[in-house]
């Protein structure tokens, strides 16, 4: 059986799976032939990391009887196109390793390498939302917004890397001076005004009650003064942050992922800011809500080694 293999490389958990290399024929009701999770341990360091991708993959290989030929990996933060080192990951001990090379030589088989976020663009388009909707777009930005903020540009079905490596990064573009420092060194960023714990802490400030994103949401919807001030910020950020994204690359649909999609105000309130800031008097861009959950990422690692 010809097979595609993907590797979901998380902060907690890494997840594999392996798919039929004929996935395409049939969208609608193909299965995974084999999906499996670790824990990643990562506190136990750079070389454990790599010791648990081999020992995922070993669990694969007797769970299906097949054997890898290549491996597409989605990797928090991203490889250095030019040094071949890894960077802008949260989990630190990943920045600055080889870690593309590493894994070929632990492995013995190529390895194709990209953000998680592209990732989730990148399934989101060819299998998620944008093909289930039948939509043929020449652009897709695919959004994070959870306890970070990235995404994904996605161009006529191809997923675009950058001179860089860090195409489709607005979680790090200065949005406002009040969300604080970030942990890549400016100050501002839309991560830290619009991502979960920056709301949280927003919220925080407000009341001095530390709690979940989830239950100011139901706040809001209870009318708290705090928590309708927390939304308000949320809704008026995310729409002027999008609005620029919207502005330098036009795309004809964006695809929401993270834990803030499971917001509904960001499909209605929210679009309603998109438009107030975009540069054109009217919003045609389609914003959907994801259509593969906490899945996107691993097929989409998959999907890097699909052509």
């Amino acid at each position: 059986m010809q097979a595609i293999w993907g590797i979901d490389l998380g902060g907690t958990k890494i997840e594999g799976v392996v798919l039929p290399a004929d996935w395409q024929r049939d969208l609608e009701n193909w299965k995974p032939i084999a999906r499996l999770r670790i824990d990643t341990e990562a506190s136990q360091g750079y070389m454990h990391i790599l010791h648990q991708i081999r020992k995922l993959l070993d669990r694969l290989q007797q769970e299906t009887g097949l054997k890898p030929t290549r491996l597409g990996i989605g990797t928090p933060g991203t490889l250095d196109p030019v040094t071949g080192l890894m960077k802008n990951s949260n989990t630190v001990c990943l920045n600055g390793q080889p870690l593309k090379k590493d894994l070929e030589g632990l492995l013995q088989i190529p390895v194709t390498m990209a953000n998680d976020a592209n990732c989730f663009a990148l399934a989101e388009s060819r299998l998620g939302r944008v093909a289930q909707e039948k939509l043929h777009p020449e652009v897709v930005f695919g959004v994070i917004m959870g306890t970070g903020v990235g995404g994904g540009l996605v161009v006529r079905n191809q997923l675009i890397n950058g001179a860089q490596g860090i195409a489709g990064e607005w979680g790090h573009n200065f949005l406002d001076e009040s969300g604080g420092p970030c942990y890549c060194g400016k100050k501002g960023c839309v991560e830290t005004v619009i991502s979960g714990p920056a709301l949280e802490r927003y919220y925080a400030s407000l009341t001095g009650e530390q709690v979940k994103l989830k239950t100011i949401v139901q706040r809001f919807h209870q009318q708290e003064i705090a928590a309708i001030q927390t939304i308000e910020r949320l809704l008026e950020n995310f729409g002027k942050a999008l609005s620029v994204v919207i502005n330098i690359v036009d795309p004809d649909v964006i695809v929401l992922g993270g834990g803030l999609a499971n917001i509904d105000l960001l499909y209605t309130e929210g679009l309603q800011r998109i438009r107030k800031y975009v540069f054109n008097n009217r919003l045609d861009t389609r914003v959907y809500p994801p259509a593969l959950g906490d899945s996107a990422g691993v097929f989409g690692a998959a999907m890097l080694v699909s052509e």
